[in-house]
């Protein structure tokens, strides 16, 4: 939405706050559609929040999140079906809404690739099916499994379902002998709409409420995943095939050559499939498409364009979710007007107060909407981050008459309030200064848009969001223990820090009474939760520092420092060396700084970089702790703001003697030697200069892909320097510190045939 605070004028605080709203509502969201087949939100809203995230961490990549959106695709696999690894991951796509990002899209693979001007680059275009993503394996012409996409690594295993489905055949001729097609299941909408009446009529015959679904994505994505194969067979699904996973070998040479031949072999691909030479093309092709939309007689929520060539394809590669060489090309939301009810205040991990408007009940675009974010207390008076007048100035006021839009930035949200129809009695929101869930302070500090809750670990609604996370999938992962046990515990005053949860067992266990007569415990699901939690006794080093819930430092962040550091001891060694650069950093001038810092330019990063590291070398620091610092904030990955945020954490000596309690109850576990099977595998690589024969994002990923780490700058741990001409300081810096420099053509001599 055009009233959202702009990414380039966010500060670090407002980004951080926002990243965390942004994971927790796409967690949900991708539960909801995932797992349990009822989207609370739109496929426009859903592609919205992952952009404002995406925004976000491009410009503060510090900041970025172990529970990060941008790191994941789909949903866990639902209990009750098999679970299929897939051999080539199925990821999702990037996504453009306006025709300046498909020019943008188009550019970014052309300067990828290092193409002229005048060198061809063909796409193909496609309608993008609403539906539910399947995988077909068939090897030797045979049908032998099919998965849904689940979490894009490991999903869930319906082939018996999929057997059913006319679309789908059960053998094929020509293929190559391994062959994964994948495509999208789907329903017509005359086929939904007889499918609700069956439903009504069956349950009205039965004296029970009906049980209809919402929209047709839901019904073909319920139909697919029921237990009971017979029931898929009686629902009229079908499928269109777009792509392949695993393949002995190639289909073709292109993307639409390879779409014929699935064609060729005997799946349903969509006729509305077209190659295109330029942008204007593709933008073209979506405008006939979506004239025909209301007509076609099945959902699509947009056009798929995708390089056609394949060698450029695999040239190309992919991002951590996304391939590079294709994108979704959406079509725009809807709005609605509703009444805004109440505004509540919800308190996060981080102490953060987030106002959230609670609606009457609308459908917008076949979802039904009932909550929306305000931001914060600024969006709710119509003031923007830097004070500037938004929405002419109108405030939010509960009773008002307000516009939902739901695409758009941070969504759903509030976009407009009609003036016209607000209640007398309606006044100006007062946003608390004081939490609501423990009564301390609620400070905004200046410069933050947020307010935050001072009460710290005595605040019930910040320890219970930090053992929630303590628990999630991605940390400790404990089966049993969820959000609904963690909540119930906490009030009942069986867990107050993660350590209670290893303490459960000796506590509350011994007479399993006590929790076995709990509502919805038994005596085996008690025993299970204990044996659940004695398994998480071991655990990597990776997942224990994401647990632990420091504010930015999340689950890559993780990673990295447990590779760096290789062990816990090692790690708060490290941190309590180098606290005193830690103190003096924050001591640096941050206003000076960031103001400098307001350009984009990478020289005038640097500056801004060597200026900082300046001011904290003036500051009489120990060398120990200057050289922890700056191999702390070396590490891949890891920046100022998260180093100072881990920082102040194993400083503070409430929060430490609740990590040592902890520990105390873990073995915890080492990362894996990095791989060591090509030259360059675990060094450290920097490129500077002009490359020649590739782009500087191509060398980057082809180095990361045989295992080295990609640095910006020259340092004594750099092993190697990768130099093109006009190489500069860093080529100088390089034979001061001894580091071998090598040019483009023995770096591509060196990763020959690899």
């Amino acid at each position: 939405m055009q009233d959202s605070p702009a990414v380039e004028t966010l500060t670090p605080e407002q980004a951080a706050q926002e990243l965390a709203q942004l994971a927790a509502r796409l967690s949900e969201a991708n539960s909801a559609y995932h797992t349990e087949d009822a989207p609370k939100i739109s496929d426009a809203e859903y592609d919205a929040l992952k952009r404002r995230n995406a925004a976000i961490e491009a410009r503060f990549p510090d900041l970025k999140r172990a529970d990060s959106p941008s790191e994941q695709v789909g949903a866990a696999p639902a209990e009750g079906f098999g679970k299929i690894r897939h051999e080539v991951a199925m990821l999702s796509l990037g996504n453009a809404f306006t025709d300046e990002e498909v020019e943008e899209f188009v550019q970014r693979v052309r300067k990828y690739l290092n193409l002229r001007p005048s060198d061809a680059l063909a796409f193909t275009a496609e309608p993008k099916i609403d539906g539910l993503s399947l995988a077909l394996r068939y090897e030797s012409g045979l049908l032998v499994q099919a998965a849904t996409r689940g979490d894009g690594a490991t999903g869930e295993n319906v082939t018996a379902n999929a057997r059913t489905i006319a679309d789908i055949p059960q053998a094929i001729e020509g293929a190559p002998e391994v062959l994964e097609v994948r495509g999208e299941v789907y329903m017509s909408h005359a086929d939904f709409e007889a499918l609700n009446k069956a439903q009504a009529e069956q349950a009205a015959a039965s004296g029970k409420e009906p049980k209809l679904f919402a929209n047709p994505r839901n019904a073909a994505a319920g139909s697919l995943r029921q237990l009971d194969p017979e029931i898929t067979r009686a629902r009229p699904l079908k499928f269109f095939a777009y792509a392949w996973g695993a393949l002995s070998e190639p289909l073709a040479e292109t993307q639409m050559g390879a779409i014929q031949r699935l064609a060729a072999l005997g799946f349903v691909t969509n006729p509305l499939t077209r190659r295109c030479d330029t942008a204007q093309d593709l933008i073209d092709h979506y405008r006939q498409i979506e004239a025909q939309r209301a007509t076609l007689g099945y959902d699509i929520d947009g056009v798929v364009y995708k390089v056609d060539d394949l060698e450029m394809q695999r040239r190309l590669g992919f991002r951590a979710t996304t391939p590079r060489w294709a994108t979704a090309h959406k079509f725009p939301a809807e709005l609605a007007w509703t009444r805004l009810e109440e505004i509540d205040i919800q308190v996060g991990r981080t102490g953060a107060l987030s106002p959230v408007a609670r609606l009457a009940p609308v459908t917008v675009g076949g979802v039904v909407v009932s909550n929306a974010t305000l931001h914060n207390e600024d969006y709710i008076a119509g003031r923007g981050a830097s004070g500037e007048v938004i929405r002419e100035g109108k405030d939010f006021r509960i009773g008002d008459w307000v516009q939902v839009y739901r695409a758009g930035d941070v969504i759903p949200k509030l976009a407009d309030v009609d003036l016209s129809k607000r209640p007398p009695e309606a006044v100006p929101f007062v946003f608390p200064e004081v939490c609501p869930e423990c009564g301390s302070p609620a400070v905004r500090e200046e410069g933050d848009a947020v307010r935050r809750c001072t009460g710290g670990v005595i605040c019930p609604a910040q320890a219970v969001e930090q053992l929630k996370h303590f628990v999630s999938r991605k940390a400790f992962d404990i089966e049993g223990l969820g959000a609904k046990q963690v909540e119930q515990f906490h009030a009942d005053g069986w867990i107050r820090e993660p350590a209670d949860v290893f303490d459960l067992k000796a506590k509350y266990g011994s007479g399993l009474q006590q929790l076995k007569n709990r509502e919805g415990w038994g005596q085996k699901s008690a025993e299970n939760l204990f044996d659940a939690i004695d398994e998480k006794r071991r655990i990597a080093l990776a997942r224990m520092i994401f647990a632990l819930g420091i504010r930015h430092v999340g689950e890559v962040a993780g990673r990295d420092l447990a590779l760096h550091y290789g062990s816990w001891p090692a790690l708060t060694e490290a941190l309590d060396t180098a606290r005193p650069a830690a103190l003096a950093h924050r001591k640096a001038d941050e206003a000076e700084i960031a103001e400098r810092a307001s350009a984009a330019d990478e020289g005038r990063r640097a500056r801004i970089s060597e200026a900082r590291s300046a001011v904290v070398a003036d500051s009489a620091v120990p060398p120990e702790a200057a050289q922890a610092w700056a191999d702390l904030i070396g590490t891949d990955g890891i920046g100022p703001t998260l180093a100072l945020s881990l920082s102040d954490a194993l400083a503070n000596p409430e929060e430490r003697a609740a990590f040592d309690r902890l520990t105390a109850h873990l073995t915890i576990e080492a990362p894996e030697a990095p791989a060591a099977d090509s030259p360059v595998a675990g060094k450290t690589i920097v490129f500077t200069g002009t490359l020649e024969k590739m782009t500087r994002a191509e060398a980057k990923a082809r180095a990361e892909s045989l295992g080295a780490k990609v640095a910006g700058s020259v340092s004594a741990k750099t092993d190697l320097l990768v130099a093109g001409p006009g190489a500069g300081s860093k080529a100088k810096k390089a034979a001061d510190l001894g580091v071998e420099t090598i040019d483009e053509d023995a770096w591509l001599a060196l990763i020959e045939g690899l």
